[in-house]
């Protein structure tokens, strides 16, 4: 279920501006961005932000929550490609396709600024360094999709799961997602599953080795993570690094 409402966060009040992982807008694109909000999007968890297919009308941007990316089979089977946090942008795939080409559910109840897509030619013509922002944006999903292949590709099941924990881990850290106590990912085993290509059982046995040396435990409402650094080293991957980045 979603509800519109009308524009609640000023963008000069932006959470995410306090953050030190994203970078400043200058007080042209400040006031820019707050003329291209039209509103906010009220989403509950498991629904539906955006469906394969569709148009819309909107751009969003991420404001609260967590989402993932997807796309089916005809018999139902789903991979899920990569997951979005407060600061991703949602919707320029369908914007510069003229529609989806995959979904997007959320996972915990999210809030998303809404933009309206005709008026992204002006942040073109006039404003080049939020431009370069959205290529940059684009650029980095698709460094995450390459890296999310390569792992279901050639890591071993419990490569890929401590990959996909530990990048989860590491991207929610420096959002501050955990800032209440818990460090805990909202995700379900099908999810890891859907997203490892593996089947559900093989998932549970492969995490249930990550439980057994102390790396993580699995609770009713997510994975809470014990050591991320024996993940990083199962995975034989450095870990997630980014300097400071955009968001529109």
């Amino acid at each position: 279920m979603s509800t519109r409402s009308e524009k609640r966060t000023a963008c000069e009040n932006c959470p995410l501006h306090k953050l030190d992982h994203f970078r400043a807008f200058t007080s042209e694109e400040l006031t820019y961005v707050s003329r291209f909000k039209i509103g906010e999007l009220a989403v509950d968890a498991g629904a539906t932000i955006l469906v394969e297919g569709a148009q819309s009308a909107h751009l969003f941007t991420v404001l609260s929550g967590w989402g993932f990316r997807y796309k089916t089979l005809d018999d139902g089977r789903r991979q899920i490609l990569n997951y979005v946090m407060p600061g991703d942008l949602v919707g320029l795939q369908g914007t510069l396709m003229g529609e989806m080409q995959h979904s997007i559910e959320a996972l915990s109840p999210v809030t998303l600024c809404v933009f309206e897509r005709g008026k992204l030619n002006q942040l073109y013509k006039n404003y080049p360094d939020l431009a370069y922002d959205l290529t940059w944006i684009a650029a980095r999903e698709e460094r995450i999709l390459d890296e999310n292949l390569l792992s279901i590709g050639r890591r071993s099941a419990l490569e890929r799961a401590a990959y996909l924990l530990a990048f989860l881990y590491q991207r929610a850290k420096a959002l501050n997602l955990f800032n209440s106590g818990r460090v805990a990912i909202p995700i379900s085993q099908q999810h890891v599953a859907d997203t490892l290509g593996l089947s559900i059982v093989h998932t549970n046995k492969t995490l249930k080795k990550l439980a057994a040396r102390g790396l993580i435990r699995w609770a009713d409402k997510g994975c809470d993570i014990g050591d991320v650094d024996g993940l990083l080293a199962i995975a034989g991957w450095d870990g997630y690094r980014e300097t400071k980045r955009p968001f529109i």
